[in-house]
């Protein structure tokens, strides 16, 4: 399997396709690592399969004593309760992103314990066959087709703009001391603009997301190696973990997988 960077706009214009409704199977799990105390990853699935309607999240909380683990929880309640309507586009979309920012700003103001915390966000939400996909963060989302893995996101991370800028090569990136500074967060300010993407479906499409702790320790290349588009979705979750622990398990581990069929 070939794996690239897919370098999306912020809306992807796709061609117009007969509408097919498309129904999914999905699989998450989620890790401790070998070195975290805690994990303040979650992550939230939905196979509602009605109309082709399903709704997947993944987010990567940050903040003080358990103030992450919260972050995390929270953005992932939210965004599932807002993305459940059977109508979506991108204006709701990002209305969705903005009711897990304001689920975690409002917690952090309640509780001054949990000043400053956030969440990184990644979704996916599918309708018929169009599926759109929002982030906040360096958590990814990637599509198998055809035997390629793209990666559809972009890090909202300093050493990821700065690669983009011309200023990091990607080797540097890998060994950067601010490797794990983000520039954009759930809950952190008033306002977060998440980016959007939008596409057609295809059967047989293979889609994960995940949390930065498979990523800083499997490349995408060893991604590429464990996901089989018509592999079982519960072993191929263990194995992505199992892969990121046998090479440090630095951070929390979080992977979802939905295949269209």
């Amino acid at each position: 399997m070939v794996a690239q960077l897919r370098l999306p706009h912020r809306e992807e214009q796709m061609p117009d396709k007969q509408q097919v409704v498309l129904e999914f199977e999905a699989a998450g799990a989620s890790d401790q690592g070998r070195t975290r105390k805690t994990n303040e990853d979650a992550y939230g699935l939905s196979l509602r399969n009605t109309e082709g309607a399903c709704d997947f999240v993944v987010c990567d909380g940050m903040g003080g004593a358990a103030a992450g683990e919260i972050a995390s929880r929270l953005a992932v309640e939210a965004m599932m309760r807002a993305m459940s309507q059977a109508a979506l586009t991108p204006e709701v979309f990002q209305k969705a992103v903005d009711a897990a920012n304001d689920s975690v700003r409002r917690s952090a103001e309640r509780d001054p314990a949990r000043a400053g915390m956030g969440t990184t966000l990644v979704a996916l939400a599918t309708r018929g066959n169009r599926a759109w996909v929002a982030h906040v963060g360096d958590s990814r989302c990637y599509r198998v087709r055809d035997g390629k893995l793209e990666r559809l996101t972009l890090d909202h991370s300093l050493v990821d703009e700065q690669v983009r800028l011309g200023q990091l090569t990607a080797a540097q990136a890998e060994t950067s001391p601010m490797r794990n500074v983000i520039t954009r967060a759930v809950g952190t300010q008033d306002e977060v603009a998440a980016d959007l993407i939008d596409f057609a479906v295809e059967p047989e499409d293979l889609y994960l997301l995940a949390s930065d702790g498979l990523m800083r320790e499997v490349d995408d290349q060893q991604i590429a190696g464990i996901l089989d588009p018509s592999g079982d979705l519960e072993k191929m979750c263990a194995r992505l973990i199992a892969a990121a622990n046998e090479a440090g398990g630095r951070d929390n581990i979080t992977c979802v997988l939905a295949r269209a069929r």
